[in-house]
């Protein structure tokens, strides 16, 4: 290499002098004055946002949930056991948030987006904050599409649709969960994403969930986020925040998701815990809105796009326990105002072999029929007034023994019809299924099957329509409407049916 020249040197000293700039990088810190409970208090922070993520020496991270005149309050994610009064803080000036991508599903992730189930690191796409504004009136479409449970009860009297917001709502072991699960079997092959979230329940549980969704092939297209009882309330409060980042991180690509929250009385305890240790007032002696704003705020997020905005859709099934059917509580009351209506689960029903044990006088779908297909809302009728009506009778006449042959009719109708509506766990019945056992029913072409043996009738039938009328459930599945012609064509194939049953 040749020697370099002054005049070279000086030219190189100019440039550098000239393009100099003095860059001095300031970081905010800040001082624990005191911590326990998974809460830290801190001094010297004076410019943090809400919601702000902050570091503490060690590495662990935290966000700003609480700021006062001279100090602010931070919940920690994770274990305060090496945070002590005097440790540093810095601010990071970033909002919580969470890594996303197409890699998270079929996989179980912990509230901040990191991997538990000892399958190896997520390669993210993107990086989502946790708090997101829902979209506006402007850029939401109302809801038409059918979000299908292959639940007959469900589908039949209390249709879902893509975007809307279903609350299932129920006493402990009601069945909550597994109507949650079923719907989640029951987009295999329907090109709907599903996000399941658990909130302080059992890893047990959540484990053996996710087994039961790979039995059935459906973890190739969920994910899981889990924030069990083990986990500090923090955790807990931000999974339901942490699931609906990632629905949305689909929604805008176009893509239809589905999320479950099970369950939100869980997140309310939790956020209630975290606001005491923040020696706030929780709930109702505060501002009423504090809880109802902790769910609507997430609940407001799901919603069907325009095609402007992308046209994806968020469906949220929230799930609410109520304590001996208490549904006028005030957080049960709270998420039913918050939703487009509520699948109410009975102990009584589901007690008496009522499977999935809904309440039909209590249920509702505000979306209603606007969510059905033609073929699905000529098929199911008048069933739900049908079925009030017997419930009626039922009351009324159980002491009394001559009853006149329209009453005894009218009973055995709804008693067939009670007995179609249970359904076994991870059995969805697809929409022409459904269409199917609903037209036979409704023009009451199981009347004179014994109802102990309806289940069995239907089960049947259904197989036997499978293979030998292959063309009217293609019909139906395309078409989806039901013209008379085919109703025809139904009955007709039932009564033949009929003739072969023993």
């Amino acid at each position: 290499m040749g020697a370099i020249s002054s005049e070279e040197i000086i030219s190189i000293l100019k440039s550098e002098i000239e393009n100099y700039e003095i860059e001095a990088k300031a970081s905010e810190t800040g001082t624990v004055i005191s911590v326990g409970d998974g809460i830290a208090t801190v001094y010297g922070i004076d410019h943090a946002m809400y919601g702000e993520i902050i570091t503490f020496e060690n590495g662990l991270k935290g966000m700003v949930q609480d700021i006062r005149r001279n100090e602010i309050g931070c919940i920690l994610f994770g274990k305060d056991t090496e945070i002590k009064e005097g440790t540093k803080v810095t601010r990071t000036k970033k909002k919580a948030g969470i890594p996303v991508g197409e890699k998270f599903i079929g996989r179980v992730i912990n509230a901040l987006g990191a991997p538990i189930d000892g399958k190896g690191e997520i390669e993210s796409e993107d990086y989502r904050p946790i708090e997101n504004d829902a979209p506006g009136i402007v850029e939401r479409k109302s809801v038409s599409v059918p979000m299908e449970t292959g639940i007959l009860s469900i589908d039949s009297m209390f249709p879902i649709g893509r975007g809307q917001r279903e609350l299932i709502i129920g006493d402990r072991q009601t069945g909550k969960t597994s109507i949650a699960t079923d719907t989640i079997i029951n987009q295999k092959g329907k090109d709907v994403i599903c996000i399941y979230t658990a909130i302080g329940q059992k890893a047990s549980t959540v484990a053996k969930l996710v087994n039961t969704l790979d039995k059935y092939g459906a973890m190739d297209y969920t994910i899981v986020v889990s924030a069990t009882a083990s986990e500090t309330a923090s955790l807990q409060y931000i999974a339901p925040y942490s699931a609906t980042a990632m629905a949305e991180y689909f929604m805008y690509q176009g893509k239809d998701v589905l999320i479950v929250y099970d369950d939100l009385s869980k997140h309310a305890v939790a956020y209630r815990a975290l606001s005491l240790l923040l020696e706030r007032s929780p709930g109702r002696e505060a501002y009423p809105g504090d809880v109802f704003y902790l769910h609507s705020r997430l609940l407001e997020r799901s919603s069907r796009l325009s095609e402007e905005a992308g046209g994806g859709s968020i469906t949220a099934l929230p799930i609410i326990e109520t304590q001996a059917g208490d549904i006028s509580a005030y957080i049960p009351t709270n998420v039913i105002s918050i939703t487009d209506g509520q699948i109410f689960l009975e102990s009584d029903l589901f007690f008496s072999g009522m499977r999935p044990a809904v309440n039909v006088g209590l249920s509702v779908s505000r979306v209603g029929g606007a969510a059905q297909t033609k073929a699905m809302k000529k098929a199911s009728g008048s069933i739900r007034i049908d079925l009030a009506q017997y419930r009626e009778m039922e009351v009324f006449t159980q002491f009394s023994s001559d009853l006149d042959a329209a009453t005894k009719a009218q009973l055995q109708y709804g008693a067939g019809l009670m007995e179609l509506l249970k359904q076994p766990l991870g059995h969805p019945l697809s929409m022409a299924q459904q269409v199917i056992t609903l037209c036979v029913a409704t023009h009451k072409g199981m009347m004179d099957i014994p109802v102990k043996r309806i289940k069995e009738y239907q089960m049947q039938m259904l197989e036997y329509m499978d293979a030998e009328h292959g063309e009217l459930i293609r019909e139906i599945e395309e078409k989806k409407d039901l013209t008379d012609e085919l109703v025809d064509q139904i009955l007709k194939a039932a009564d033949a049916f009929k003739e072969r049953f023993q």
